[in-house]
């Protein structure tokens, strides 16, 4: 079964990565052609909870994956897809759930950085 200080590193890697792939949407907002990427994590982890055999579900099974969105839809006439205001909520509710895994797991951040930094 999983392992809930796991579960919560795994979940603190993928809103990691999904802040720096927020960034690169953000950075590429101008770019003609460019595609909105995001991280799909929550949807792998739910999936491999609902297996009839929970209790052999092992949490390194879940991917922490980078996937290109609506690459067939465009905002734009120059190709692009990304919006800057859905772009910035993601990045606001992101850092929310980052913050709030970093509690959970029982760092303070300061500490944490403290402790590492050796």
């Amino acid at each position: 079964m999983f392992e809930s200080k796991n579960i919560v590193h795994k979940a603190l890697d993928a809103s990691w990565m999904r802040n720096q792939v927020i960034a690169q949407n953000i950075a590429n907002v101008d770019t003609p052609n460019y595609k909105r990427k995001t991280v799909t994590f929550e949807e792998q982890l739910l999936q491999e909870i609902s297996k009839s055999d929970f209790k052999n579900s092992d949490v390194e099974n879940v991917d922490i994956e980078v996937i290109q969105e609506n690459s067939n839809l465009s905002y734009r006439l120059d190709g692009n897809n990304v919006d800057i205001d859905t772009e910035s909520a993601a990045l606001a509710e992101n850092t929310i759930r980052y913050n709030a895994l970093v509690q959970s797991a029982g760092y303070s951040s300061l500490k944490y950085v403290l402790e590492n930094a050796k």
